[in-house]
């Protein structure tokens, strides 16, 4: 089953914590988004491997964006 992480606020991408072939768990940190001045951790919501990365840094992203695919 496929899965996405989302973006849960407009921001800007400062850092990934994973890479496509990564495994993860629900609750892990995958990327780092920048909002309001704020950095905030965005985790993933299940467990599975990471198979893309949809944003690359530096990149402006909208609320419910997907960011990550999670397989």
């Amino acid at each position: 089953m496929t899965g996405h992480v989302f973006s849960p606020l407009p921001g800007i991408l400062r850092s990934y914590n994973v890479k496509p072939g990564d495994r993860v768990k629900n609750g892990d940190t995958v990327l780092v988004l920048e909002a309001m001045k704020m950095e905030n951790n965005i985790e993933a919501e299940k467990a599975g491997k990471v198979t893309a990365i949809c944003v690359k840094v530096g990149q402006s992203v909208m609320e419910d964006e997907a960011l990550v695919v999670v397989e």
